[in-house]
């Protein structure tokens, strides 16, 4: 008997009161939450990193396709050629292709071309973008909205990881092709992103920079 199409949908209606107090307490819990590149080499519990990724597929997406693998790398000698790859390209990045505004907008921040965060925390997530898939035949599938649907798990993955306690960096050398050699992923799928995650180091810092305020961020259309 096949399944149907469709199911009730399970939807727990909460009163306003506690619609609030979630809605403060969660934006109290993300407003903390700060990219971090200090990172301990400290274990975590593979069953936490495990419970995250499937909170990022819960994310919505075009067509139910779930466009998204997470590659999760925490083999040391594999890191340690993910970050040989990803420091050439950086290199190169900052000596040769970066335009002077951009390497004006990162000088705050305190970047450059030596990422040993991606050697020292206890796990690299490179999240890929599946362009097209397959079917149960192996027929040929177009994905639909891919940047988006795998930006709204990326968004997901980054707030779930934090709500257990965890710091996060995302990373992006471009060009990125070398992760699909080094972690044995098809042409049809393209690096994103790595998230960097685990615990910040006990000397960690982080930039002194403030966000800006909801009037800055948005606009209401009010009756």
């Amino acid at each position: 008997m096949a399944e149907p199409l469709t199911r009730p949908l399970d939807f727990l209606r909460l009163s306003e009161a506690e619609m609030q107090q979630r809605a403060d307490e969660f934006k109290d819990l993300l407003s903390q939450r700060r990219t971090v590149r200090d990172f301990s080499s400290e274990a975590v519990p593979s069953a936490i990193i495990e419970q995250c990724l499937l909170t990022a597929g819960s994310a919505p997406s075009g067509a139910n396709r779930q466009p998204w693998h997470f590659a999760v790398v925490s083999a040391a000698d594999l890191k340690k050629k993910i970050r040989k790859a990803a420091e050439a390209e950086e290199r190169d990045f900052y000596e040769n292709r970066a335009p002077n505004a951009w390497l004006d907008a990162l000088a705050p921040l305190g970047t450059d071309a030596n990422k040993p965060f991606l050697e020292e925390a206890p796990y690299l997530i490179v999240v890929f973008a599946e362009k097209y898939s397959f079917d149960a035949q192996g027929i040929k599938q177009k994905n639909y909205y891919v940047p988006e649907s795998v930006g709204i798990a990326c968004g997901l993955l980054i707030t779930a990881l934090h709500n257990a306690g965890l710091a996060t960096l995302t990373h992006t050398p471009s060009p990125m092709k070398f992760l699909n050699t080094l972690l044995n992923r098809p042409e049809s799928e393209k690096p994103l992103m790595i998230i960097v995650t685990g615990y910040p180091s006990i000397d960690a810092t982080v930039p002194n920079i403030t966000r800006k305020s909801l009037d800055e961020i948005a606009s209401f259309f009010r009756d």
